[in-house]
């Protein structure tokens, strides 16, 4: 049997299919196809829980499919239960994706000292410590936000969210390296100085890496990291297990 993650952004979904702990088959799905792709997946899979995780408004054709097939589900929100304790000052606010990366930490890095950073539309810094409380963090724009405020906000500057690279010069000598060296090595530097604070502070700090940009960034990194793709569906994965099996 199997558990079923659902991440629903504005437009697309991520459909994430997990026996135990193991990630056996994954989705990228436009919204608006989700529930389709979804009674395909059930029609494939024996699935026996699921949890929905969505930014904006609630789809009842999913809850409708769920019950139908007797699947034990659950959506995330700010009174699901929660495997650490919450010391974010405004709870209510704080996002479902950190909510879940903060739950992959504990469960896979328990007892310990762990910053996670997601480096996705945001770059978003989330400290969980050894006590497993999770104290917050910080959100930076993410290396295509950078590329578009360059273009949004100026006059004459490209529009290089789409553009790849890979090795980057100290100095860029015309204007497309200067704006990716600008984007790519400065956001890498930031990552680096956001991770060195926390070692002066927390002994022994763990930090994982994850989300769409991790291997573009992480190569850049003076710091040692774990990279986890897929750290948020692991950490969605948790919080289902940690509610459907109390």
């Amino acid at each position: 049997m199997s558990n079923l993650i659902l991440d629903i952004g504005n437009t697309f979904a991520k459909v994430t299919v997990f026996q135990q702990d193991n990630i056996v088959a994954w989705w990228r799905v436009e919204r608006d196809s989700l529930v389709e792709k979804i009674n395909s997946v059930l029609s494939e899979n024996q699935i026996r829980k699921a949890i929905i995780c969505n930014v904006s408004v609630v789809i009842p054709e999913l809850e409708s499919v769920f019950k139908l097939q007797q699947i034990e589900f659950i959506h995330l929100s700010a009174t699901t239960s929660l495997p650490f304790r919450n010391l974010y000052a405004t709870p209510r606010t704080l996002g479902k994706d950190r909510i879940a990366l903060a739950a992959a930490a504990v469960g896979y890095y328990p007892a310990r000292n762990v910053l996670v950073i997601d480096a996705g539309s945001c770059v978003t810094y989330e400290f969980i410590n050894d006590q497993n409380e999770y104290l917050g963090g910080a959100i930076s724009p993410g290396l295509k936000m950078r590329f578009a405020a360059m273009h949004s906000f100026t006059a004459g500057l490209p529009d290089l969210r789409d553009q790849p690279f890979d090795d980057l010069p100290l100095i860029g000598d015309e204007t497309k390296t200067g704006m990716q060296i600008g984007a790519a090595e400065g956001l890498a530097r930031e990552i680096d100085g956001f991770i060195n604070d926390y070692k002066k502070k927390y002994s022994d700090l763990t930090v994982i890496f994850t989300g769409g940009d991790h291997e573009i960034l992480s190569k850049r990194l003076k710091n040692s990291i774990f990279a986890a793709p897929n750290f948020l569906a692991k950490g969605l994965n948790y919080i289902l297990e940690f509610n459907l099996n109390k």
